[in-house]
């Protein structure tokens, strides 16, 4: 079954983040401030599905998403690699 996870900020915003799998079977984070910016990066690491959206789901309860989510995955030594911007 395809992972697929999606997180809103409740802040009022378009702020999205998604958690994917790719057609090759890599972990994608896909951020989305619904005006003008989307961001894809690859999880590059052996991270669990439950560690990455749960990080996905704290930083996207902050008011600054991004890099509340660049602290989360930090705190939890989730290493990332950009594929979009």
């Amino acid at each position: 079954m395809p992972l697929q996870s999606c997180y809103h900020s409740p802040y009022g915003g378009f702020d999205f983040l998604g958690l994917r799998r790719s057609p090759s079977g890599a972990m994608e984070i896909v951020y989305d401030d619904g005006v003008r910016r989307r961001l894809v990066w690859r999880v590059a690491g052996p991270a669990g599905e439950g560690v990455v959206g749960e990080a996905l789901a704290r930083a996207a309860s902050q008011r600054r998403i991004l890099p509340a989510l660049y602290a989360e995955l930090k705190r939890r030594s989730i290493a990332i690699e950009a594929i979009s911007h």
